[in-house]
């Protein structure tokens, strides 16, 4: 993709922090030096704008998972690993699961799991600075799991007065739920407003009213 600014540097908890803060990202494959991006344009979803489809409302309803944050960061990110069947490789290496590790340890990552029994069948991850979320990679292992533990995630951060989601590069998968494409330097302008206010750090969870009220509405907040 287009953005690529910079090659080498460390995969540090410091030099994270502060690239994400920048819009700038670390992706890149084993047999490469870390690549630093900031696309232009920028996929972002406002959480208020979230677009919820009629069949993910009904599914959602049924309440077919139990939807976690924080439970098993390690394991969503391994399974996030793992190559897809159109794909020979991996961009999350070994080194950047034990960068992200670190930042989780560190109260900055964060996941979101669907598990069905002890099974765990969906999940995504990402980092908080101030009231953004980056979001980074997702995976099913059964239908709409993923789509699921998105639109819990989206709820949540909603509720917490978060302003913005990114989404780094455009997909069909994240269009369908309102995401758009705004130009970098807008994008900087609304990360040097969000990322300055508090944290929402440590371990996550789910405000249990949130979760009665996804079950009830189908992930609608206005009722």
């Amino acid at each position: 993709p287009d953005g690529l600014l910079a090659i080498g540097g460390d995969l540090s908890i410091e030099r994270l922090l502060a690239a994400y803060r920048r819009g700038i990202f670390p992706w890149y494959s084993g047999d490469q030096p870390v690549l630093w991006w900031s696309p232009d344009p920028r996929s972002v979803l406002a959480p208020g704008k979230l677009r919820i489809s009629r069949s993910l409302r009904k599914i959602l309803k049924k309440n077919p998972f139990r939807v976690s944050l924080d439970e098993a960061f390690t394991e969503v990110i391994y399974e996030c690993s793992q190559p897809r069947k159109y794909e020979s490789g991996t961009w999350i290496t070994d080194e950047m699961q034990q960068a992200y590790i670190r930042l989780h340890d560190a109260g900055h990552a964060h996941s979101v799991e669907c598990w069905q029994g002890d099974r765990l069948v969906g999940g995504l991850y990402g980092i908080a600075q101030g009231k953004v979320f980056f979001g980074e990679s997702m995976f099913a292992r059964v239908s709409d799991a993923s789509k699921i533990a998105f639109v819990y995630l989206v709820r949540q951060l909603q509720c917490w007065g978060f302003g913005l989601i990114d989404c780094q590069i455009q997909s069909e998968h994240l269009d369908h739920f309102g995401a758009e494409n705004i130009p970098r330097n807008v994008f900087i302008h609304s990360l040097e407003h969000f990322t300055v206010l508090p944290d929402h750090k440590g371990c996550w969870d789910f405000e249990p009213e949130l979760i009665e009220t996804i079950v009830r509405t189908g992930g609608k907040m206005d009722e």
